[in-house]
């Protein structure tokens, strides 16, 4: 944690702040490790604190243990903090301008003594490059979603034309992923059968499986904090060719990414190279999502492989590698890896097999 606070105090020098506050829950995490609720940091170059209320007093003692942690009592986090700036005699405080409500914003704006400074992903940024023990964790939560994809297939072979639905499917997965040490989900899974699949982000629910659908599966754990994400896209029963050239280019598509990804890129050219072959395949119109985006404390995180993203990528970046082709009426396909780019290319943490797996 000391190395992540001395690298927030770099950009506090160079944005010349005395102090910052730190309210979201994400960013006071990876600060100080506390996992609670309700908190505020206040950080500046002689100071660590941690304020929060009595319900966590004892786990912050055990969490952030760098941290100096003050009961807020009876009054709101920010007027427990500002006392402590005012008692610092600081002037120029940063505050996560993206996270801070109107009306904390107008509580902020009464202490006229202070200079207060909207900082844009101060915190956020240094999230982009993983540590060792942050890929670790990150492994481990990929590898338990491996392991609940390995279980659900002999599951719906044994169930489906008995009328296995979405929801059971959904079920057995994150049951899976809990036996394996998951401590939560870390996104609502999606199970999506048959002309349902061409839906991106399709709610399971009581559809039953049957001969000739696509089954796209996106699933992921929380492990330590950390989050996992993967799709894999099965076919139930047997594929006819529209199936099978769909989830060639699909494949395609995401071998091309995952082989080209290289230090220096920008995220808008990795997302181009799955998104070139699709095109030309005739079906650009029916990839309409990014490529990809980062993942490690939050689901979603930054930089994306998207068409928009100009960030540069580097070594220590957890992303997704995850095309699609989703034809209304028809059905989709999504396959879905999560790497950590190196400098010679990439970590795959993803090992479910991606060849096109059809349930007899």
């Amino acid at each position: 944690m000391n190395k992540r606070i001395e690298q927030l105090r770099e950009y506090m020098k160079k944005e010349k702040l005395d102090a910052v506050l730190i309210g979201s829950e994400a960013n006071r995490k990876y600060l100080s490790g506390f996992t609670g609720s309700n908190a505020m940091l206040y950080i500046s170059f002689s100071k660590m604190v941690l304020v929060t209320d009595f319900r966590y007093l004892e786990q912050v003692a055990k969490e952030a243990p760098d941290f100096t942690c003050i009961d807020q009592g009876q009054k709101s986090l920010l007027a427990t903090t500002v006392a402590i700036a005012k008692e610092e005699g600081v002037k120029r405080i940063g505050f996560e301008a993206q996270h801070v409500t109107y009306s904390s914003y107008l509580e902020l704006s009464q202490h006229t003594a202070f200079e207060w400074i909207p900082t844009t992903k101060s915190v956020e940024n240094l999230r982009q490059i993983k540590d060792e023990e942050e890929l670790e964790k990150l492994r481990k939560a990929e590898a338990i979603g491996d392991m609940a994809f390995k279980e659900v297939i002999p599951f719906i072979e044994a169930r489906w034309k008995e009328g296995l639905t979405e929801n059971e499917v959904t079920l057995q997965l994150e049951q899976s992923m809990r036996r394996h040490g998951a401590s939560g989900l870390s996104f609502a899974s999606i199970v999506a059968a048959g002309a349902k699949s061409s839906l991106p982000h399709a709610h399971p629910g009581e559809e039953k499986l049957q001969v000739g659908d696509f089954v796209v599966m996106d699933f992921g754990c929380i492990y330590e904090g950390y989050c996992s994400d993967m799709t894999r896209t099965i076919v139930i029963g047997e594929a006819s060719e529209k199936h099978l050239k769909i989830y060639e280019i699909v494949l395609r598509a995401q071998k091309a990414a995952l082989e080209g990804i290289r230090v220096g890129m920008k995220g808008c050219e990795v997302d181009a190279i799955a998104r070139n072959i699709i095109k030309e395949a005739g079906y650009g119109d029916y990839f309409g999502h990014g490529l990809g985006h980062s993942v490690g404390i939050e689901i979603h995180e930054n930089p994306r492989f998207s068409v928009l993203d100009q960030t540069e990528i580097k070594p220590g970046m957890v992303m997704t590698v995850e095309p699609g082709i989703y034809l209304p009426g028809f059905g989709g396909v999504r396959i879905e890896d999560m790497i950590v780019v190196t400098e010679s290319g990439i970590e795959n943490f993803t090992h479910s097999p991606k060849d096109l797996i059809i349930i007899k």
